[in-house]
């Protein structure tokens, strides 16, 4: 335990001075990789400009079981299966990197993150094509998860799960609200139409949400699918703030203030949740409402960025509240596996903070520390260049930037032979070889960020060990914005 000294007289204010050197890191090359891993992610029929070559169509009869399109959205990580909750977020948080970075990307990469934003939506706007009812989810994870096969090679039950009223599906609805609005404000200067569109079904999907509550995963018929995967283990009431405070944003509507300001208690928002990822939404829910409070003097909700400022102080080492751990090395780490997804969300929303900071020149008072913007931004940059190599191992844990990042990961495609060079059948168990084999996969999944080192900054480069070794869309969707930021401010 560190002892700070007469922490309670000292104020110490934590300032901006220029830092000695750019970092050698390529950001815009990390950007481009970034956004191009989706495409390796992407169920359906794929479009002619796909550009990673060796995967191809899959998953095309996904919703006959309901004599509906359920065609198209991304497989979550290394396995087959499209899992509704974490699908959403990602959507979400792609939506946001556009919103607040992506007047910073080059043209052609805010273009490919909007088609990356676009294959999720379309998919999401399917799962709420037939009244009263949200599809939830397809593929069986526990069929699938026995096998280790291509998708393109698929012979697993596709089951598709859907929630219909009044059974809740507080948490998957709540969250598809926030991606469709969030979604809504990144098309809205290029297709209006389509955001248009967007805002209605994320209407749609609010109601549903916060009629029906309770948490999809309580329900019988879900509960074996979507567990013990994209259980919701932090409860539905997160999701309803989240919903209501993208599509205050997306709308302007009072209505949605409203239920900010008036549900704000009974819904948990004072809780100070140190934690933001695809089943808590606590910490970047407080952030996002923070920005009418910051720009708009919405005292009303000032409770949010009481929270938000609570939370950013936990991640500084100098404060007194600070209760994130760190490995030796300086990577945020949290106990669970797919560590990374926690350095990349927090990253994100410390570079939003600070940019909501900003044009006001406010900073963040934790007690015995005053923290200014630039402080905040150089916490996420240190999270960033751990990412992409400087660290202990000297290793990117994105796949394909550098020369040194990880070969074996836990992915079907990418480990088993394309279809392009084999395209005979391979079934469930012939892959198993492939899976064993020490091999470095053969098709490399560029942009892909796997869940990371252990807490001693240690990387195995496993193919078996799927906390270390699997990449997820929700690790890689915060983190085109936190690219798109410092490829334009890599000082």
């Amino acid at each position: 335990m560190i002892v700070k000294p007469s922490s309670l007289f000292i104020t110490i204010y934590l300032v901006w001075f220029p830092l000695v050197r750019s970092s050698y890191l390529d950001y815009s090359d990390a950007l481009s990789k970034s956004i191009l891993f989706f495409e390796g992610q992407r169920s359906g029929f794929l479009p002619q400009d796909q550009r990673i070559g060796w995967r191809g169509n899959s998953g095309l009869s996904d919703g006959w079981m309901y004599n509906t399109d359920l065609t198209g959205g991304y497989y979550d990580a290394g396995d087959n299966v499209k899992f509704g909750f974490p699908m959403a977020f990602t959507t979400t948080m792609l939506a946001w990197s556009v919103i607040e970075f992506g007047d910073l990307m080059p043209p052609n990469e805010l273009r490919n993150a909007l088609v990356a934003v676009r294959w999720a939506t379309d998919y999401l706007l399917k799962t709420l094509s037939q009244p009263n009812r949200i599809f939830v989810q397809v593929g069986d994870p526990n069929i699938d998860h026995s096998c280790w096969e291509r998708p393109e090679d698929m012979d697993t039950a596709r089951t598709v799960y859907a929630v219909d009223a009044p059974n809740p599906a507080s948490d998957v609805a709540g969250e598809t609200a926030a991606a469709l609005a969030a979604s809504s404000m990144a098309f809205r200067s290029v297709d209006s139409g389509y955001a248009d569109t967007l805002l209605r079904s994320a209407v749609q999907a609010f109601q549903f949400a916060d009629n029906f509550r309770g948490a999809y995963s309580d329900n019988a018929n879900i509960r074996d699918g979507a567990c013990p995967f994209y259980c919701d283990f932090s409860g539905y009431q997160d999701e309803l703030l989240w919903g209501a405070a993208w599509l205050r944003r997306a709308s302007q509507d009072n209505s949605y203030l409203s239920y900010l300001e008036n549900n704000g208690k009974t819904l948990g928002a004072d809780d100070n949740i140190n934690e933001f990822g695809w089943d808590n939404k606590h910490a970047g829910l407080n952030v996002l409402v923070s920005k009418e409070v910051l720009e708009g003097n919405m005292y009303s909700l000032e409770s949010y960025k009481a929270s938000a400022d609570s939370f950013m102080c936990t991640l500084i080492p100098d404060s007194s509240s600070s209760h994130i751990e760190y490995t030796p090395g300086g990577l945020i780490y949290k106990p669970g596996g797919s560590n990374l997804q926690h350095a990349t969300t927090i990253s994100f929303i410390l570079l939003v903070y600070a940019k909501y900071l900003d044009p006001t020149s406010q900073t963040v008072d934790c007690g015995n520390v005053v923290v200014s913007p630039a402080l905040l931004r150089i916490r996420a940059k240190k999270q960033v260049d751990y990412i992409l190599g400087e660290n202990q191992m000297g290793m990117s844990y994105m796949v394909g930037y550098s020369n040194y990042f990880p070969q074996r990961i836990h992915h079907r495609g990418s480990s088993l032979p394309s279809i392009r060079d084999h395209p005979e059948f391979i079934g469930c168990k012939e892959g198993s070889s492939y899976f064993n084999s020490t091999n470095p996969n053969p098709n490399v999944l560029v942009g892909a960020i796997v869940g990371g080192p252990g807490e001693d900054d240690v990387y195995g480069d496993d193919r078996d060990d799927f906390r270390q070794s699997e990449p997820t869309t929700y690790i890689n969707a915060p983190f085109v914005g936190v690219l798109a930021y410092f490829a334009a401010n890599p000082s």
